[in-house]
């Protein structure tokens, strides 16, 4: 009987299964395993070995949230208010304006810039000699408006009076007339003549000086200067252009007047008063000086020149300004250069008048009147000096502008002071413009170019502008520049603040609808 062995007898084993790749977890840094999930969180128990799942067991799904980083709650963002926003660009203002600023060196445009400014300053001068030139010779309506006060210079009248009296008495033959009155009318003429003033010769000259004294003062000389200075001016464009009426006397490079109807306005009033024998004296062309110069010759080219130019050379010294200012890198500053130059040039020429009249006067002939003299240059020279005042008031003013509309230190205190002072008397007014104000801070650079721009096109349109005419024009621009700032509903320098917190006290006041 055949008998099972031990293996049938023993318990029956069932084979171990195939052996399986262990699973290691992978390194931080690679990628994590095929199934293509993000590594879970070390839970609790961590550092344990990992668990095989058992046999035939589908993909370990994650628990919920397993492997995402943790989530914050959302918060509502803080929106800096407008005071935090006008500090923080004053605080990145202040900390720009501490850096040193490194602008680029333009060599060449600083040297153009700097030499049309010279030329500018060089031209000024001559602009305001060829405007002179160009009102007085071609019109004579404004050259005898100017020289007509001279009637009515003491001066002049005793110049007149001396050369009238001299050129009678040279033609009076006493003697003959003497010998031609009858015995009978002798003593009438002493009683004309004065019997107890001495010699006759010496009473006929006091005579003819008083009837000529008279004459000067009275308002028939002031019709006849008129004519007489007509007839100058037609000798200056005569003497200096080389042209006008051939009759024009010019002696010995000399301008003079022809005082011949005086002498015969003398002789009617002399026989009107009695002395019949004035009648008797001739035709007498004698000459009031009014120009004498040497260089009357040379003068010629330059006067040419000048009236040539007339008003085009001041709009060529301000176009040659002006491309220098925009031509400088520094615009402000250039600008103050190129005024002041242009006043320093101009003050040279306000100088160099008081000199040449210090040379005329002293070169001039023994028989001519002095004080005569100075009066009638002054008077000719009375707008070019005027236009020199002029012209100085402008550069001074125009760079004082442009240095406080700067960023200096003190331009800033003189602006400050102004505004506050300004302010302090609106709030004790206790003024409140409401929206009027603010439209009138948002457009205040606009408005204040707007009153400049007034005050040039007046400064422009007068037809002989003084220095007392620029300056009535700065201070009303000054005055409207006060009431523009008392007017001004914001404050200075905020004025965006102000204006942003009226359109959000509007919007708040305004119900919302949705």
């Amino acid at each position: 009987m055949a008998t099972d062995g031990p293996d049938d007898a023993s318990p029956r084993i069932p084979p171990e299964p195939p052996e399986k790749p262990s699973q290691v977890p992978p390194k931080p840094s690679e990628p994590p395993p095929s199934l293509g999930k993000t590594p879970q969180t070390p839970a609790e128990g961590a550092g344990q070995p990992p668990q095989t799942p058992p046999e035939g067991a589908g993909p370990q799904v994650p628990p919920e949230g397993a492997g995402q980083p943790p989530q914050v709650p959302p918060t509502t963002p803080q929106i800096p208010s407008d005071q935090d926003e006008l500090r923080a660009l004053r605080a990145r203002v202040a900390d720009l304006e501490a850096q040193p600023q490194k602008r680029p060196k333009h060599r060449v445009r600083a040297f153009f810039s700097a030499l049309l400014i010279v030329i500018a300053a060089v031209l000024a001068p001559l602009s305001a000699a060829a405007v002179w030139v160009d009102s007085q010779v071609s019109d004579t309506g404004r050259f005898v408006a100017t020289m007509k006060p001279l009637a009515s210079n003491p001066d002049v009248q005793n110049a007149v009076t001396n050369r009238v009296t001299d050129a009678v008495m040279q033609n009076i033959d006493v003697n003959a007339i003497i010998n031609d009155i009858a015995p009978s009318d002798r003593p009438r003429l002493d009683t004309i003549l004065g019997g107890a003033s001495g010699a006759i010769t010496s009473g006929i000259n006091g005579l003819v000086r008083t009837v000529v004294q008279n004459f000067v003062q009275g308002d028939a000389f002031q019709t006849l200067w008129v004519r007489l200075i007509t007839d100058a001016h037609q000798a200056m464009v005569k003497a200096l252009t080389g042209s006008g009426d051939a009759s024009i006397k010019i002696n010995n490079d000399t301008v003079s007047l022809d005082l011949a109807p005086v002498i015969a306005q003398v002789k009617t009033q002399l026989v009107d008063q009695g002395l019949g024998v004035a009648a008797k004296i001739p035709d007498v062309h004698t000459s009031f000086t009014l120009v004498e110069s040497k260089d009357i010759g040379k003068l010629k080219t330059y006067f040419r020149l000048l009236d040539i130019a007339g008003v085009w050379l001041p709009i060529i010294t301000v176009v040659v300004a002006g491309a220098g200012v925009l031509l400088a890198q520094r615009r402000r500053r250039a600008l103050v250069t190129a005024s002041l130059a242009i006043a320093a040039g101009v003050a040279v020429l306000g100088i160099g008048l008081a000199v040449f009249r210090l040379i005329y006067t002293d070169r001039l002939p023994a028989d001519v009147n002095r004080p005569a003299a100075e009066a009638v240059y002054d008077t000719l020279v009375r707008y070019l000096r005027a236009s020199v005042r002029m012209i100085i008031t402008l550069g001074i003013i125009v760079a004082l502008g442009a240095w406080l509309s700067g960023p200096g230190k003190w331009a800033t205190k003189v602006r400050t002071g102004w505004q506050s002072g300004i302010g302090t008397a609106r709030s004790a007014v206790g003024l409140n413009t409401g929206s009027f104000g603010v439209w009138l801070h948002r457009y205040k650079t606009w408005i204040v170019w707007a009153f400049l721009a007034c005050a040039a096109i007046a400064l422009i349109l007068w037809s002989y502008p003084t220095g007392l005419v620029i300056l009535g024009i700065t201070l009303t621009f000054l005055f409207a520049l006060a009431v523009l700032e008392f007017l001004n509903g914001g404050e200075p320098g905020d004025g965006a603040t102000t204006w942003r917190a009226s359109r959000k006290g509007a919007e708040a006041r305004t119900p919302n609808s949705s």
